[in-house]
Protein backbone atom coordinates (compact mmCIF):
# COMPACT_ATOMS: atom_id res chain seq x y z
CA UNK A 1 0.00 0.00 0.00
CA UNK A 2 1.23 3.75 -1.01
CA UNK A 3 1.80 5.33 2.57
CA UNK A 4 0.54 9.27 1.90
CA UNK A 5 -0.53 12.09 4.25
CA UNK A 6 -3.97 12.25 2.97
CA UNK A 7 -5.58 8.75 2.67
CA UNK A 8 -8.76 8.39 0.14
CA UNK A 9 -11.74 5.50 1.67
CA UNK A 10 -10.10 3.44 -1.63
CA UNK A 11 -6.94 3.16 0.04
CA UNK A 12 -7.69 2.96 3.50
CA UNK A 13 -10.58 -0.37 2.16
CA UNK A 14 -7.60 -2.00 0.31
CA UNK A 15 -5.57 -1.58 3.27
CA UNK A 16 -8.05 -3.30 5.14
CA UNK A 17 -9.10 -6.00 2.95
CA UNK A 18 -5.25 -7.16 2.18
CA UNK A 19 -5.21 -8.08 5.69
CA UNK A 20 -8.24 -10.29 5.49
CA UNK A 21 -10.71 -8.69 8.04
CA UNK A 22 -13.96 -10.71 8.04
CA UNK A 23 -16.26 -7.91 8.25
CA UNK A 24 -19.04 -8.16 5.84
CA UNK A 25 -18.69 -5.56 2.96
CA UNK A 26 -21.32 -3.57 4.27
CA UNK A 27 -19.94 -3.04 7.52
CA UNK A 28 -17.09 -2.40 6.17
CA UNK A 29 -18.08 0.44 3.89
CA UNK A 30 -19.52 1.70 7.29
CA UNK A 31 -16.44 1.73 9.68
CA UNK A 32 -14.37 3.02 6.71
CA UNK A 33 -17.13 6.27 6.68
CA UNK A 34 -16.58 5.98 10.23
CA UNK A 35 -13.39 6.22 10.32
CA UNK A 36 -12.74 8.85 7.72
CA UNK A 37 -15.06 11.18 9.05
CA UNK A 38 -13.21 11.34 12.60
CA UNK A 39 -10.26 11.60 10.70
CA UNK A 40 -11.52 15.15 10.20
CA UNK A 41 -12.66 16.03 13.12
CA UNK A 42 -16.12 15.72 12.60
CA UNK A 43 -18.82 14.83 15.19
CA UNK A 44 -21.59 13.94 12.97
CA UNK A 45 -20.13 10.95 11.50
CA UNK A 46 -22.54 8.98 13.46
CA UNK A 47 -25.28 9.78 10.81
CA UNK A 48 -23.24 7.75 8.48
CA UNK A 49 -23.73 4.38 10.33
CA UNK A 50 -26.25 2.56 8.54
CA UNK A 51 -29.18 1.96 11.50
CA UNK A 52 -29.79 -2.17 10.33
CA UNK A 53 -26.22 -2.31 12.27
CA UNK A 54 -26.98 -3.83 16.36
CA UNK A 55 -25.39 -3.31 19.24
CA UNK A 56 -23.18 -6.32 18.46
CA UNK A 57 -21.76 -4.99 15.30
CA UNK A 58 -21.51 -1.42 16.42
CA UNK A 59 -19.43 -2.48 18.96
CA UNK A 60 -17.52 -4.03 16.72
CA UNK A 61 -17.14 -1.23 14.30
CA UNK A 62 -15.93 0.67 17.27
CA UNK A 63 -13.45 -1.90 18.14
CA UNK A 64 -11.84 -1.91 14.85
CA UNK A 65 -12.38 1.44 13.81
CA UNK A 66 -9.86 2.20 16.99
CA UNK A 67 -7.54 -0.32 15.68
CA UNK A 68 -7.59 1.22 12.12
CA UNK A 69 -7.02 4.66 13.64
CA UNK A 70 -4.48 4.17 15.80
CA UNK A 71 -2.70 1.93 12.96
CA UNK A 72 -3.33 4.40 10.35
CA UNK A 73 -1.83 7.25 12.42
CA UNK A 74 1.25 5.31 12.57
CA UNK A 75 1.94 4.34 9.86
CA UNK A 76 0.65 7.67 7.45
CA UNK A 77 1.44 10.29 10.05
CA UNK A 78 -0.18 12.59 8.29
CA UNK A 79 -1.51 16.27 9.31
CA UNK A 80 -4.49 15.01 9.92
CA UNK A 81 -4.05 13.08 12.58
CA UNK A 82 -2.04 15.74 14.03
CA UNK A 83 -4.94 17.94 13.92
CA UNK A 84 -7.45 15.35 15.65
CA UNK A 85 -4.64 14.88 18.07
CA UNK A 86 -4.13 18.44 18.48
CA UNK A 87 -7.97 18.80 19.69
CA UNK A 88 -7.13 16.67 22.81
CA UNK A 89 -3.53 17.85 24.04
CA UNK A 90 -2.77 21.29 22.44
CA UNK A 91 -2.86 24.76 24.23
CA UNK A 92 -6.01 26.23 23.80
CA UNK A 93 -7.68 23.30 25.26
CA UNK A 94 -4.87 22.64 28.07
CA UNK A 95 -3.98 26.14 30.25
CA UNK A 96 -1.32 23.60 31.74
CA UNK A 97 0.68 23.04 28.68
CA UNK A 98 4.10 23.63 28.09
CA UNK A 99 5.42 26.47 25.06
CA UNK A 100 8.18 24.35 24.58
CA UNK A 101 7.61 22.97 21.24
CA UNK A 102 10.40 21.66 18.79
CA UNK A 103 9.23 22.94 15.13
CA UNK A 104 12.44 21.14 13.53
CA UNK A 105 10.96 17.40 15.06
CA UNK A 106 8.58 15.96 12.49
CA UNK A 107 6.50 14.21 15.38
CA UNK A 108 6.37 17.56 17.83
CA UNK A 109 8.88 15.93 20.32
CA UNK A 110 9.88 18.17 23.06
CA UNK A 111 13.71 19.25 22.67
CA UNK A 112 16.24 17.79 24.73
CA UNK A 113 16.71 19.66 27.69
CA UNK A 114 20.50 22.23 26.98
CA UNK A 115 22.57 22.40 29.97
CA UNK A 116 22.27 25.90 32.13
CA UNK A 117 25.26 27.61 30.10
CA UNK A 118 23.38 26.98 26.96
CA UNK A 119 19.97 28.80 27.84
CA UNK A 120 21.56 31.90 29.06
CA UNK A 121 23.33 32.21 25.59
CA UNK A 122 19.35 31.99 23.55
CA UNK A 123 17.58 35.14 23.58
CA UNK A 124 13.78 34.97 22.46
CA UNK A 125 11.63 37.62 20.22
CA UNK A 126 8.17 37.24 18.91
CA UNK A 127 7.30 38.02 15.47
CA UNK A 128 4.22 38.87 13.28
CA UNK A 129 4.63 39.51 9.02
CA UNK A 130 0.97 38.08 8.44
CA UNK A 131 0.53 34.04 7.86
CA UNK A 132 2.79 32.04 10.54
CA UNK A 133 3.41 29.33 8.11
CA UNK A 134 5.43 31.41 6.00
CA UNK A 135 7.37 33.44 8.28
CA UNK A 136 8.20 30.10 10.37
CA UNK A 137 9.71 28.50 7.11
CA UNK A 138 12.12 31.14 6.47
CA UNK A 139 13.16 31.95 9.78
CA UNK A 140 13.87 27.92 10.22
CA UNK A 141 16.46 28.26 7.87
CA UNK A 142 18.11 31.25 9.39
CA UNK A 143 21.58 30.22 10.54
CA UNK A 144 21.41 30.86 14.41
CA UNK A 145 17.96 30.74 15.09
CA UNK A 146 17.32 27.89 17.27
CA UNK A 147 13.64 27.10 16.91
CA UNK A 148 10.49 29.31 15.77
CA UNK A 149 7.32 28.18 17.49
CA UNK A 150 3.72 29.26 15.41
CA UNK A 151 1.31 30.94 17.80
CA UNK A 152 -0.78 33.92 18.68
CA UNK A 153 -0.72 36.52 20.64
CA UNK A 154 -2.02 40.22 21.36
CA UNK A 155 -5.58 38.98 21.31
CA UNK A 156 -8.22 39.93 24.10
CA UNK A 157 -9.04 35.67 25.23
CA UNK A 158 -7.41 33.30 26.79
CA UNK A 159 -6.16 29.79 24.72
CA UNK A 160 -7.72 31.45 21.58
CA UNK A 161 -8.41 28.66 18.18
CA UNK A 162 -7.30 28.75 14.75
CA UNK A 163 -11.14 29.34 13.97
CA UNK A 164 -11.52 31.93 16.81
CA UNK A 165 -8.49 33.86 15.11
CA UNK A 166 -9.42 33.24 11.76
CA UNK A 167 -12.73 35.55 12.47
CA UNK A 168 -10.07 38.15 12.82
CA UNK A 169 -12.68 39.35 16.16
CA UNK A 170 -9.90 37.87 19.19
CA UNK A 171 -7.50 41.57 17.84
CA UNK A 172 -4.41 38.47 18.19
CA UNK A 173 -1.29 38.45 15.82
CA UNK A 174 -0.09 35.10 14.50
CA UNK A 175 3.07 35.40 15.66
CA UNK A 176 6.72 32.99 15.53
CA UNK A 177 8.47 33.10 18.61
CA UNK A 178 11.92 33.07 17.90
CA UNK A 179 14.75 31.58 19.79
CA UNK A 180 18.09 32.43 18.10
CA UNK A 181 21.92 32.35 19.76
CA UNK A 182 22.69 35.94 19.88
CA UNK A 183 26.56 35.31 19.15
CA UNK A 184 25.82 33.95 15.94
CA UNK A 185 22.96 36.13 14.79
CA UNK A 186 22.66 39.65 16.70
CA UNK A 187 19.06 40.80 17.11
CA UNK A 188 19.75 43.88 14.52
CA UNK A 189 20.60 41.08 12.07
CA UNK A 190 17.36 39.07 12.61
CA UNK A 191 15.51 41.94 12.14
CA UNK A 192 17.39 42.66 9.00
CA UNK A 193 15.57 39.45 7.83
CA UNK A 194 12.46 40.14 9.49
CA UNK A 195 11.54 43.58 7.34
CA UNK A 196 12.25 41.35 4.16
CA UNK A 197 10.38 38.62 4.46
CA UNK A 198 7.20 40.55 4.27
CA UNK A 199 5.44 43.82 3.22
CA UNK A 200 5.50 46.33 6.91
CA UNK A 201 3.60 49.10 4.97
CA UNK A 202 0.38 47.42 4.82
CA UNK A 203 -1.77 47.76 7.90
CA UNK A 204 -3.29 44.09 9.22
CA UNK A 205 -2.68 43.02 5.61
CA UNK A 206 -0.09 40.40 3.73
CA UNK A 207 -0.87 40.00 0.10
CA UNK A 208 -4.34 38.57 0.47
CA UNK A 209 -4.53 37.52 4.25
CA UNK A 210 -6.35 40.17 5.21
CA UNK A 211 -7.57 41.28 9.03
CA UNK A 212 -5.52 42.21 12.20
CA UNK A 213 -4.43 38.59 12.90
CA UNK A 214 -2.16 39.61 10.32
CA UNK A 215 -0.84 42.41 11.38
CA UNK A 216 3.14 43.68 10.96
CA UNK A 217 4.33 43.36 14.60
CA UNK A 218 7.67 43.41 16.79
CA UNK A 219 7.03 42.00 20.29
CA UNK A 220 10.20 42.73 22.44
CA UNK A 221 10.97 40.85 25.10
CA UNK A 222 13.17 44.07 26.91
CA UNK A 223 13.74 47.66 26.82
CA UNK A 224 16.90 46.55 24.84
CA UNK A 225 14.83 44.76 21.92
CA UNK A 226 12.72 47.79 22.21
CA UNK A 227 15.09 50.32 21.47
CA UNK A 228 16.57 48.51 18.75
CA UNK A 229 13.47 47.99 17.23
CA UNK A 230 12.31 51.32 17.28
CA UNK A 231 15.96 52.27 15.83
CA UNK A 232 15.78 49.91 13.19
CA UNK A 233 12.35 50.74 12.09
CA UNK A 234 13.26 54.37 11.46
CA UNK A 235 16.54 53.03 9.55
CA UNK A 236 14.16 51.09 6.93
CA UNK A 237 11.98 53.69 7.40
CA UNK A 238 13.71 56.19 6.47
CA UNK A 239 15.98 54.08 3.81
CA UNK A 240 13.68 54.74 0.78
CA UNK A 241 13.03 50.66 0.03
CA UNK A 242 9.33 51.02 0.87
CA UNK A 243 6.98 52.51 -1.38
CA UNK A 244 4.74 53.82 1.79
CA UNK A 245 5.72 54.48 5.77
CA UNK A 246 6.02 51.15 7.99
CA UNK A 247 3.62 50.60 9.87
CA UNK A 248 5.08 47.53 12.17
CA UNK A 249 3.53 47.92 15.65
CA UNK A 250 6.22 47.78 18.28
CA UNK A 251 4.86 46.65 21.54
CA UNK A 252 5.80 44.44 24.54
CA UNK A 253 5.44 40.81 24.37
CA UNK A 254 2.66 39.17 26.29
CA UNK A 255 1.65 35.53 27.11
CA UNK A 256 2.03 33.50 23.87
CA UNK A 257 -0.58 30.62 22.75
CA UNK A 258 0.92 28.10 20.83
CA UNK A 259 -0.96 27.41 17.91
CA UNK A 260 -2.60 23.68 16.98
CA UNK A 261 0.34 21.43 16.66
CA UNK A 262 -0.73 20.81 13.30
CA UNK A 263 0.99 24.59 12.33
CA UNK A 264 3.93 23.83 13.91
CA UNK A 265 6.61 23.50 11.07
CA UNK A 266 3.48 23.58 8.89
CA UNK A 267 5.86 23.63 5.21
CA UNK A 268 8.05 20.96 6.17
CA UNK A 269 5.12 18.89 6.67
CA UNK A 270 3.30 20.01 3.57
CA UNK A 271 5.87 21.25 0.73
CA UNK A 272 3.34 20.99 -2.20
CA UNK A 273 0.87 22.79 -0.21
CA UNK A 274 0.38 25.37 -3.54
CA UNK A 275 -0.28 28.38 -0.90
CA UNK A 276 2.84 27.81 0.88
CA UNK A 277 4.80 27.31 -2.56
CA UNK A 278 3.28 30.55 -3.97
CA UNK A 279 3.83 32.30 -1.23
CA UNK A 280 7.20 30.77 0.55
CA UNK A 281 9.36 29.73 -2.27
CA UNK A 282 9.99 33.52 -3.36
CA UNK A 283 10.89 35.08 -0.03
CA UNK A 284 13.61 31.46 0.36
CA UNK A 285 15.33 33.15 -2.84
CA UNK A 286 15.47 36.91 -1.88
CA UNK A 287 16.61 35.48 1.16
CA UNK A 288 18.99 33.05 -0.39
CA UNK A 289 17.56 30.71 1.51
CA UNK A 290 16.27 28.18 -1.53
CA UNK A 291 17.66 24.88 -1.50
CA UNK A 292 18.59 22.52 -4.58
CA UNK A 293 15.47 20.34 -4.91
CA UNK A 294 12.74 23.35 -4.51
Amino acid sequence: MHVGRHPDLKTMKTFVLDRQLTLSAELLAAMIEEVTCRWYGNSWYQKLVPRWLGKREISMLRTMNAVLLAVSCALLGCAGCAKSTSEISSPANDSTASTQVDPASADQNEKTPVNETETKKMQKVTLGAGCFWCIEAVLDRVKGVESVVSGYMGGDIENPTYEQICTGTTNHAEVVEVTFDPEIISFDQLLEVFWQLHDPTTLNRQGFDVGTQYRSAIFFHDDEQRASAEESKKKWDDSGKFPSPIVTEITPAVVLYPAELYHQEYFEKNPGNPYCRANILPKFKKLGLLREAE
